[in-house]
This record gives C-alpha cells, sequence and structure tokens, in this order.
C-alpha cells in the first residue's frame, strides 16, 4: 500500500539552505526512500519571485515522491496541516547589529510562526529550528505554541555532531561511518562543548575508544574542540557565505532520526527541552546525546562527566540561561 504524503514546511525556503534542503526531502534522504511528501515553502514577500523559481526547479526535477508543492509568503498556507516544520528562515546577525538587536527581530518573526504552527500545523507536528540563535528560538516558539508538545520542539546541533564525527575521521583516517557517540552539549554556539569522552571507532579488532586510538589529549582539549566551534565562520571565511549544504544535509539527519529511529547502540545530538538531566536546568532548549524510537527522543542517562567536561556544560547553560533572559526580555 502507498504512503499517504508528509506535509513537510521549510520556511526561509528561497536561502541557501532552503535551496540545498527542498531536494534532499524531495528525493526521500528526511523521510525515506517510500514516503511521498507535499512541501510547504515559505518565505517572506521580497523572496516571492525567487520561491517561485524554486518551485520551478522542483517541478522541473520530477521528483517521484513529490506529490505537491505549497510556495507561499502568507504564513497561515505555509503552516496548514504540516507535520514537520523546519525553521530555516530567521534574521541573521549583520555588521554593528548587538545581540539585543538580533534577538528582537527573531522573537517577532518566532512568535508569529509558532501562532500559525499552534492553529493551523497537524496536531502532533515535530519542529526542528535551524535559523540561530537556534536553541533560543525554539525556546521563544515553544512558548507561542504552547498546544504542541514541548518534546516536539528541538533545534539543530547535528551539524556541530557531524563536523565533530568528520574531524575525528579525518584526523585517524577511518571512515566517518565507523565513528559513533561524539555529543554535542550546550548552545548552537562557540559555548557548546564537542565530548568525545564516549565515543568509539569501529576498527578491525573491534570497537575502541577515541581518546585511545588519537592518544593525543592536549589535541582534543584544545584543536579539536575550537575547530568543531569555530568551524562555521571559517566556512564563511572560505566560501564567502555561510554553510548551506551541510546545515540542510544534518537537518535532514535530525529529522530521519528523530522519525525513523537510530541505529541500535548509537546516539545523535538534539537540541530539547532539558528536563534537568545531567543538571541541566529544566526549561532551556539543550543539547544532549540522544536515542530516538518509534518518532520519539531520549536523552541518553547515566554517562559518566568529568570536571573538565562539567565546566563546560555548565558555562553553556549559563549561556543559554542568559539568551533566555534577553529573548523574554524583548517579549514585553
Amino acid at each position: 500500500m502507498a504512503k499517504d504524503p508528509v506535509r513537510v514546511l521549510v520556511t526561509g525556503a528561497a536561502g541557501q539552505i532552503g535551496y540545498a534542503l527542498v531536494p534532499m526531502i524531495a528525493r526521500g534522504i528526511m523521510l525515506g526512500p517510500d514516503q511521498p511528501v507535499i512541501l510547504h515553502m515559505l518565505d517572506i514577500p521580497p523572496a516571492a519571485e525567487a520561491l517561485n523559481g524554486v518551485k520551478m526547479e522542483l517541478v522541473d526535477a520530477a521528483f517521484p515522491l513529490l506529490k505537491g508543492v505549497v510556495a507561499t509568503t502568507d504564513v497561515v498556507e505555509g503552516c496548514t496541516g504540516v507535520s514537520i516544520a523546519v525553521m530555516v528562515g530567521g534574521f541573521p546577525r549583520k555588521e554593528g547589529m548587538e545581540r539585543k538587536d538580533v534577538m528582537t527581530k527573531n522573537v517577532s518573526i518566532y512568535k508569529s510562526q509558532a501562532s500559525a504552527l499552534e492553529n493551523h500545523a497537524a496536531p502532533n507536528c515535530k519542529v526542528l529550528v535551524v535559523a540561530n540563535p537556534a536553541n533560543t528560538n525554539a525556546l521563544i516558539l515553544k512558548e507561542y505554541a504552547p498546544s504542541i508538545p514541548a518534546k516536539n520542539i528541538t533545534c539543530l546541533t547535528r551539524l556541530d555532531h557531524n563536523r565533530a564525527l568528520g574531524q575525528i575521521s579525518e584526523r585517524l583516517n577511518v571512515q566517518v561511518s565507523d565513528v559513533k557517540n561524539v555529543i554535542i552539549w550546550g548552545n548552537h554556539s562557540s559555548t557548546q562543548y564537542p565530548d568525545v569522552n564516549h565515543a568509539t571507532v569501529k576498527t578491525p579488532s573491534g570497537e575502541k575508544s577515541v581518546r585511545e586510538l588519537v592518544q593525543d589529549d592536549q589535541w582534543l582539549t584544545s584543536e579539536f574542540i575550537t575547530t568543531v566551534q569555530q568551524r562555521g565562520a571559517a566556512i564563511i571565511k572560505a566560501r564567502k557565505l555561510s554553510s548551506a549544504l551541510s546545515a540542510a544535509s544534518s537537518a535532514c539527519d535530525h529529522i530521519h532520526d528523530w522519525v525513523l529511529g537510530t541505529p541500535e547502540g548509537t546516539w545523535v545530538s538534539m537540541g530539547v527541552y532539558s528536563d534537568g538531566s545531567y543538571d541541566v536546568p529544566p526549561g532551556l532548549i539543550y543539547s544532549f546525546p540522544v536515542t530516538c524510537r518509534d518518532g520519539e527522543w531520549s536523552i541518553v542517562q547515566g554517562l559518566s562527566i568529568d570536571e573538565y567536561s562539567r565546566k563546560k556544560l555548565d558555562l553553556s547553560a549559563e549561556e543559554l540561561s542568559e539568551e533566555k533572559a534577553l529573548a523574554y526580555s524583548c517579549l514585553t
């Protein structure tokens, strides 16, 4: 029996990440090779013409799984009936702007999109926020879409997770698919903590810990961490544009694993609503290691946290608490 199509919303769909993301969704990379989709692409009125161009290209690509395209600048039309929402659109920080200015702009964007999702999306809609500040934008969205379960509102740290896997695979000259269980803790910002203490690599003689194979704690606590934290800035410097392909790919990975499940014994990093696990203050959207099954994520419990890691986890939580206070001050 053919499956019913799933309606997937991409906001900011005429932008760089959107342009890379929509063909991946239409090709079945996000929801699987047998899941038809109807794409809802939303953008702001000045981008209407470009958005229509993306729609033309989707038609021209003749994707067998793509059962319809809604290209709109109307937030209600964009959100109606969607089961998955990938929130890529946001207000970017421009030169000379204070954090509060960016936050104020994003608070108003996420407030209106949250209301539209609240009133028009499918009942159990899953939301992934990509636009920065991703963790705090997700928190605002949660605030203004109270009927969407808190566990259904997440933010993207899978890009950082994948960057960490990539760095380890390059360092050890192994296939990236043989490295697993790195963790990104905290905020999608420069305070995030890429943690390899529980990560392993598949070798011909069985699974070995990353620390044991790298044999260079100095590299793991310095260059490795800063490379992952600052990779976005390095790409902007090289490309003169921000990461689009890798962001789109990791957004697909995030939803794919959330909906279809993580492999046995493997966890991934997701920004999720904190329940107080690992002494992270409840009520923040914070990146944890999670496993997914039957469309639900669970935080991996019982991992040992050394003193060095504890400080890093707390530092990112402090930054998120400050961001939360700033965002709430913009609401009033």
